[in-house]
């Protein structure tokens, strides 16, 4: 620890350190508060602090009377980037696994030939794939995919690779489009995702295009609580993106 650090942060990082190398695994039972003023010699309140900073962070979680463990991590996506889930979940060192719910060749509604900027209903590709972190599920996708731009969509094997993946590795895409809402999940998509009824999830709608045409048009359902969205990027010091 670095001694010039206050002694609340000395704290800190000693809890931080354990967590991120995996020595205090989620679900972990911390140190309590007398427990570290008796291991580091500090005040209670500066044993307090400590603990609740890291809560309010979102590293721990206190439940009074019974103790402080170390809190799941809530996973994130990307809102700027075409992102391959596969992908995110593997940075985390974790293991990745899909399955195809429906796998179909439709003709597209109305509303759908308008996201495709379409004059006329037409042939599209649609599937539902549930998305699993370590065998919990994070993400139902829905795609719609224009055959005209990827002929060859519907036969792939999602289970080995991605929609994203196959659709980044063959149709370049220019231009992305998307949007988010909070809603609360139907009772297919509650037993897709294995959540209650009562539980909010995350609405991720994308549209992709490559040379001025629409290649997929997805909506990804997240369950709130094992994921969350987010964006950084650059910008001049009016605060619009550069």
């Amino acid at each position: 620890m670095n001694i010039m650090q206050p002694l609340y942060a000395q704290v800190k990082d000693h809890i931080m350190g354990n967590i991120n190398s995996g020595a205090w695994a989620p679900g972990s039972r911390v140190p309590s508060e007398n427990e570290l003023v008796e291991s580091f010699r500090i005040s209670r309140m500066t044993a307090n602090r400590a603990l609740r900073e890291l809560a309010d962070d979102g590293y721990l979680a206190r439940v009074p009377g019974v103790g402080t463990f170390v809190k799941e991590q809530t996973a994130r996506a990307s809102l700027l980037e075409l992102r391959n889930i596969a992908e995110e979940i593997k940075a985390r060192g974790h293991r990745h696994t899909s399955h195809v719910i429906t796998r179909e060749k439709i003709t597209a509604s109305q509303t759908l030939s308008e996201e495709f900027e379409w004059k006329a209903p037409r042939p599209v590709f649609h599937v539902i794939i549930v998305h699993e972190e370590n065998n919990v599920p994070v993400q139902i996708e829905y795609r719609w995919v224009s055959p005209d731009l990827a002929p060859d969509f519907l036969i792939q094997n999602f289970n080995r690779q991605t929609p994203t993946a196959y659709l980044l590795s063959n149709v370049p895409v220019d231009e992305l489009e998307h949007s988010v809402q909070a809603l609360m999940p139907n009772p297919g998509q509650q037993r897709l995702l294995r959540i209650a009824a009562h539980e909010p999830c995350l609405a991720l709608h994308r549209r992709s295009w490559s040379k001025g045409e629409v290649v997929t048009v997805a909506t990804l359902i997240y369950p709130a609580n094992r994921y969350s969205l987010h964006s950084r990027y650059k910008t001049n010091a009016s605060g619009k993106p550069l």
